[in-house]
């Protein structure tokens, strides 16, 4: 296993490098998110790719490289990976689901508190010699009500902060989720609209999510509700958001993403949003606690770990979902191939070939590709995983033990 190179980029978690290293694997790290250009010839050199939210990976860097196996995104979002390119290409990508959710969650709590006290404006004033001390649009959190869009691993946790906090919590998604505590589940976005002191999105980037929230929602909107965005830049449309803050129809915002971020800390943010009232901007930092990156450096180099060292590919967001035992004694060949009939005919035909008895097998299928897990007894397996690579539907096959 000290073959496999693994190359981690924008600044993830040391324990990462320092888990798969652990594991002999070969880890190379880089601190900056780089280019399509950068990553093809990057990528060329390496068996494993790890990248966070600010890298995307387009086809033409997936297949620069016939033996890169898996790629990790070591956030939630997997939207900056082509994942059907991926998929065709036989190059399984995991992600970290539940690693960040606390950190993002309390960040929402802490945005409750803010805006319904106004604390972002009172802080710059205070900083810049002004002295603001009002009880004038300055409101407790306890009683309101929080409409949470999207009930999913942030989402729920969020609703059992705010309700343990006082807060009534209602939410909408669309798909049917179990209300946690006293939540109220609403039938239709607007329902949740018009029924919200505050509202805040936990909700995927996807062709459905896109300028979810413009002027008509901000106008089923309570006058002077407040709006939370810790998902995706590309649900809210902030010009629109703007004008109903300007209008006071919104009565504040906090805002996390963005459609246009920066690729680096060294280049400049702007935004419609900045220098308005009772709005709060934060760089993209939801998930980005000591704890967090922690655990998903954690969680995705295991991801790593089990897939190259025994073929699992659980928690792939893109993949045939497989995950064996180890058989002791055996070798172990893994084979993606087109999802065609007789596939399997063919591979059987080269293990009878080579003599070679089958211990284990099992395959796995989505509409593209076929995932075959194989452990043999008593075979050249390198070999045996040559000749079942170079069948005409075969995509990618190697021996992982």
């Amino acid at each position: 296993m000290e073959k496999i190179k693994i190359l981690l980029v924008e600044n993830i978690h040391l324990v990462a490098k320092e888990k798969l290293e652990q594991e002999g694997f070969e880890v190379v790290l880089k601190s900056h998110a780089p280019d399509e250009a950068e990553l093809t010839e990057l990528v060329k050199n390496f068996h494993a790719l790890g990248i966070r939210s600010k890298t995307n990976v387009s086809k033409k860097s997936l297949a620069s490289n016939p033996q890169l196996y898996a790629v990790g995104a070591f956030c939630i979002g997997t939207n900056q990976v082509d994942l059907v390119a991926a998929n065709q290409l036989g190059i399984p990508t995991f992600n970290a689901p539940y690693s960040n959710t606390r950190s993002v969650a309390e960040l929402v709590i802490a945005e409750l508190v803010i805006l319904a006290r106004q604390l972002g404006d009172r802080n710059m004033l205070a900083h810049s010699g002004g002295w603001m001390k009002s009880a004038d649009g300055s409101r407790e959190i306890r009683g309101k009500t929080l409409g949470i869009v999207g009930y999913g691993h942030i989402g729920s946790q969020v609703s059992v902060l705010a309700e343990a906090m006082g807060l009534k919590v209602v939410f909408y998604d669309v798909v049917k989720k179990l209300p946690l505590g006293n939540a109220h589940v609403c039938t239709h976005l607007k329902e949740l609209l018009e029924t919200s002191d505050f509202v805040t999105l936990h909700v995927p980037e996807t062709p459905q999510t896109k300028d979810m929230i413009g002027a008509s929602e901000f106008r089923q909107m309570k006058k002077g509700a407040f709006l939370i965005n810790a998902s995706r830049g590309s649900v809210v449309v902030i010009e629109d958001l703007a004008k109903a803050i300007k209008a006071k129809q919104v009565g504040g915002a906090a805002v996390d993403v963005f459609p246009d971020e920066p690729a680096s800390n060294k280049d400049k943010f702007g935004s419609l949003l900045q220098g308005l009232p009772n709005v709060f901007l934060t760089p993209h930092i939801g998930g980005s606690t000591e704890e967090a990156q922690y655990a998903i450096g954690l969680e995705v180099a295991e991801s790593f770990r089990r897939f190259l060292k025994v073929g699992s590919t659980s928690g792939a967001v893109n993949f045939p979902q497989v995950d064996l035992p180890v058989i002791a004694g055996a070798h172990r060949i893994i084979n993606v191939h087109r999802n065609e009939p007789g596939v399997l005919g063919e591979i059987n035909g080269v293990v009878s070939k080579f003599g070679a008895n089958i211990q284990g097998q099992f395959l796995s299928t989505d509409n593209r590709i076929g995932y075959l897990v194989m452990d043999v007894e008593k075979a050249e397996a390198k070999s045996l995983a040559g000749e079942i690579g170079q069948l005409s539907r075969s995509i990618k096959t190697r021996v992982v033990y």
